[in-house]
Parts: C-alpha cells; sequence; structure tokens
C-alpha cells in the first residue's frame, strides 16, 4: 500500500491537506443572496432550482467556520452568509425555530424537524469557536427551542417532526436525528462549556447500545412513539435519504465514533485495563468496546461484499445487502472511525481498514476533474444521482480530511480551534 494512504504518514497528511483544500476552494458559491445554501451540482456550481434546506445551509455554514479556524480565504464570509440565512430567512419569526427549508420560489417547506435543528446548533457551536458575529445568540436561541420542543428529558431520547406550528407531533421517532443530536450536544459542551449536554448524549449513546446489542450490533433506525423498533419501515422504499429499510451500515460506523468521542470526553481511556471487568462500569473501556463491535459488524456486512469495493447502503436484518449503491458519506465516516479507532486501540487492522479507504477514495471516489467526491455510486462504481444527484455539501467529506489527525476525544471545530490558535 502506498505511503499516500497510510495513516501517520506525511504523504497521507499531505494528500489529507491537499483534498481539504480543494474541498474549501469547491463549495464557495453555497449561498444565496439571502444566505441560505443552495444545492451544490457536480461542478459546484449552484442548482437554483432546488429547495434551499436549513440542514445543508448549516452544514455549509459549519464547514467555513472551520475554514475560518484553518485560514481558508474567504471563509469568514461565507460562515457569516451561512449564519444570515439561519438567523434570517429560514427561521421562522412567529412561532420560532427553523423552517426545513425555502423553495426555490421562496415558499416555506413545511414542518419543524430535530435532524435539521440539531444542525442549527452544530453550525452555531463552530461560529461561537471561529467568533462570528451573532453565534453565541444563535446557540441560545437553538438550545432553548430544541430543549422545549425535541428533547425528551424523562426518555433520554429526541423525538422527531412536528408540524410548522409546533402544535402537532409526529408519531415517528428516529435515531439519525438522535445521532446528529449526539453530535451537537457534544459541540456544545465542548464549545461552551455545558456539560448537562455530554451528560445528554451518553444518554442516547446507552439506548443505542442496547438496541445494538440485541440485535447483533445492527442499529435499528425507526421506532414507534413508545420507542419500539420498526424494523419493517419503508420496506417498499429502501433507498430512501433519510429512513431507509434495514440496518444502514455508514450510520453503525458513524455511531461508533461518537460513542467513542464521547467516552473519550467522559472517561479516562485505559486501553491495557480493557479486559478488566472490575472497572467496565466506570471508564471508557466498555463504551470502546461496544464502538468496536459496531464498527466491525458495518464493515463485514458492508465492505466490498458484493464484487467491487465500496460499502453498501444498506443491509437487511441477517446482514445482506438491500441497497448496493455507495454513499460518499459512508465512505467519509468510515475513513473517521477507522483512523480513530486505530490511534485509541493501537490495534493495526482499523489501519490497514484506513488505508484501503484512502485508496477507494482516491481511485473512485474523489472527483479529480470537477472537484469535491461523488455523492453516489451504483454497485459497479459508476456515477449516479438517484438518492443524491449532484454534490449538495461538503460537511462529511471536510470532516473526513481532519478527523484521522485531530484530537478524537473533542468535536472537530474545538480540535481545529485548538491546533489553530
Amino acid at each position: 500500500m502506498k505511503p499516500k494512504y497510510q495513516l501517520d504518514t506525511e504523504e497521507n497528511k499531505l494528500f489529507m491537506k491537499e483534498t481539504r483544500d480543494d474541498l474549501l476552494n469547491f463549495g464557495h458559491k453555497f449561498p444565496s443572496p439571502d444566505g441560505s445554501s443552495y444545492y451544490l451540482g457536480d461542478d459546484g456550481t449552484p442548482w437554483t432550482d432546488r429547495s434551499r434546506e436549513t440542514w445543508i445551509t448549516c452544514r455549509m455554514t459549519h464547514v467555513y467556520s472551520i475554514g475560518t479556524l484553518l485560514g481558508h480565504d474567504g471563509s469568514e464570509s461565507l460562515a457569516d452568509l451561512g449564519l444570515k440565512g439561519v438567523t434570517a430567512k429560514l427561521h421562522d419569526k412567529e412561532h420560532d425555530g427553523w423552517y426545513a427549508g425555502i423553495t426555490a420560489h421562496d415558499k416555506i417547506l413545511p414542518n419543524k424537524q430535530c435532524y435539521a435543528h440539531a444542525f442549527v446548533i452544530l453550525a452555531a457551536t463552530s461560529a461561537l469557536l471561529a467568533g462570528r458575529p451573532g453565534a453565541r445568540e444563535l446557540l441560545e436561541n437553538a438550545l432553548a427551542v430544541y430543549d422545549k420542543f425535541f428533547w425528551n428529558e424523562e426518555e433520554g431520547l429526541a423525538c422527531d417532526t412536528w408540524n410548522t406550528e409546533f402544535s402537532v407531533l409526529d408519531d415517528y421517532r428516529g435515531l439519525n436525528a438522535n445521532m446528529h443530536t449526539v453530535e451537537a450536544f457534544l459541540a456544545v459542551a465542548d464549545a461552551a462549556g455545558m456539560d448537562m449536554y455530554r451528560i445528554r448524549a451518553g444518554r442516547i449513546i446507552d439506548h443505542v447500545i442496547a438496541w445494538a446489542s440485541e440485535n447483533d450490533w445492527r442499529i435499528p433506525e425507526h421506532f414507534t412513539k413508545q420507542w419500539h423498533a420498526d424494523l419493517e419501515c419503508n420496506k417498499d422504499h429502501p433507498d430512501d435519504p433519510f429512513k431507509p429499510y434495514g440496518a444502514t451500515p455508514g450510520h453503525g460506523i458513524e455511531w461508533a465514533r461518537l460513542i467513542t468521542q464521547w467516552a473519550l470526553s467522559t472517561y479516562k481511556y485505559n486501553a491495557a485495563a480493557k479486559e478488566d471487568s472490575s472497572n467496565a462500569g466506570s471508564t471508557a473501556d466498555k463504551y470502546i468496546a461496544a464502538a468496536e463491535n459496531l464498527y466491525c459488524r458495518a464493515i463485514a456486512d458492508a465492505w466490498n461484499v458484493d464484487g467491487a469495493p465500496g460499502i453498501v447502503y444498506t443491509t437487511d436484518w441477517e446482514g445482506n445487502p438491500v441497497v448496493h449503491d455507495r454513499m460518499h458519506w459512508t465512505l467519509a465516516e468510515a475513513i473517521n472511525t477507522s483512523a480513530v479507532l486505530a490511534h485509541v486501540t493501537g490495534k493495526a487492522r482499523y489501519a490497514e481498514d484506513y488505508a484501503q479507504f484512502l485508496q477507494y477514495l482516491d481511485e473512485i471516489v474523489l472527483d479529480h476533474v470537477n472537484g469535491s467526491w461523488f455523492h453516489q455510486l451504483d454497485q459497479n462504481n459508476h456515477v449516479m444521482g438517484t438518492v443524491w444527484p449532484g454534490k449538495s455539501d461538503i460537511y462529511h467529506a471536510l470532516q473526513a480530511t481532519l478527523i484521522p489527525y485531530s484530537d478524537p476525544s473533542v468535536s472537530i471545530a474545538k480540535a481545529v480551534a485548538a491546533t489553530s490558535r
């Protein structure tokens, strides 16, 4: 394997920096005049006929707040434009909270999504660390809304979707929104020192580990309002971008990294004492073990399992591929988590996985002509766009160039801020 793909080599660090710079350059055209984010096309040109969604706007605000911390030219104004969209056009001044988005004709997309509100929190924390005007006020508003409407203190979990007026709560409960809630809560704890959110993240994580461990480490994604798993949800629409049928290996991989981050930030990890059951309840060890189980199950089920390289989008509950498409975000999370587990556990298999993922990225998923990463490929690694046409944003890809070489116990914007001073 070339040094270019191997973790902790100077060649790999340079490759990651070049990829990161290219991504930040690619995304410069995201802001609309009102600040909300356009969906980006194959070459980074905005698709102005598509809706401008809150979650994408927040992701790009987060990205260019990190760009500000990295010293990337133009990032300050791009982050500020993103904040403008979040605080003005996308914010519901009558009922509070954030619309799902705005159509190309400036009509409101209905409903208030937990998923989108988690990204508002993430964007605000990153902008706060980057010193952007209005970030603290946005964070305070976002946390107040989230705490009032989405967080359930009794359950230790978040609900999913309200109507626009916050008067009717949908019965669906899901783990995708809760996963990004964990990401956002850890960012709040790191950026603003509000450790109650780290504790809340741990409560969500304990639920996820319990559900996954009872299901051979394949995570149920969809639930009823009583939090009963609905394993048949969307069986007739298996490639749904947010609620696909079956297990989503990419989420198992992503959860593994977030669990590791939470555990390292909450407890002192002692790899040598990992098998010592006497301290398993009071240290990070059992959480690191759960993260390894999640990662290893996902990779065994999904990586190179159908005759071509890549990670399949979904499997059934026995681990058989259902949707064979390869999504760029899954690869990004595999890069992140393999690097984190390699550094945290010292096990060679994770570094070996990382090198394979980087080779696949360079040879197949990176668009060396137009920039960024291809967002969706079919079973034979041909570019397609049935679920993710174009290249909507650069959030997952950018983080994958940073997390492998950042403190795994700290949220990525905070980690970058600590090294940029």
